[in-house]
C-alpha cells in the first residue's frame, strides 16, 4: 500500500499547544488514532474561534462538514508530552477548502504527525452546500 504523502505549506496561519492527557494515551502507552483525530479538531475550533465563529457551525445555518482526511502518523506522542499543533489553508474551492495541519512535540520540535481535512460548507437548514458566510475567505486567509 502507498504511504499517503502529504505536503507541508511554506507557511502557517495558526498555531494551537494541545497538551496529552492520560485519557488521550491508549493500551500501547501512546496517542491513538482516534485521539490524533480530535487533537486537529481542538486546533481547527481555536482557529476558527480566532477567526470569530464560535465553532465549526460558523454562522447558523452554514457550517462546515468534513468531507476529506488523511493523517500520517510519525512518531509517539505520549502523556505528558505537549503538542504545537499548526495549522493552514492549502487550497479553495467554491464550496469549500483543505486544511493542512503539522503536529510537532512543544520540547525539541519532533515531528509527531501531519494531516489535511477537506471541508465543504453546508446549510443545516436546507440540508445542502451552501456559500461561505460573508468574509469567511478573507479572515481565513484566502
Amino acid at each position: 500500500m502507498p504511504r499517503v504523502k502529504i505536503e507541508l505549506p511554506t507557511a502557517w496561519t495558526f498555531r494551537a499547544e494541545i497538551p496529552v492527557r492520560i485519557t488521550d494515551v491508549n493500551y500501547g502507552q501512546h496517542v491513538g488514532n482516534d485521539t490524533m483525530l480530535a487533537f486537529i479538531q481542538e486546533a481547527r475550533v481555536q482557529w476558527l474561534r480566532s477567526l470569530g465563529y464560535p465553532s465549526e457551525l460558523l454562522a447558523a445555518p452554514v457550517g462546515l462538514i468534513l468531507v476529506d482526511l488523511a493523517v500520517r502518523m510519525k512518531a509517539e506522542a505520549a502523556y505528558g508530552d505537549r503538542l504545537v499543533v499548526q495549522l493552514a489553508v492549502a487550497e479553495w474551492s467554491k464550496v469549500g477548502f483543505e486544511l493542512v495541519y503539522l503536529l510537532t512535540k512543544a520540547a525539541g520540535g519532533e515531528e509527531v504527525a501531519r494531516a489535511t481535512t477537506g471541508f465543504v460548507f453546508f446549510d443545516y437548514t436546507a440540508r445542502k452546500l451552501a456559500q461561505p458566510p460573508e468574509g469567511f475567505r478573507t479572515k481565513a486567509g484566502g
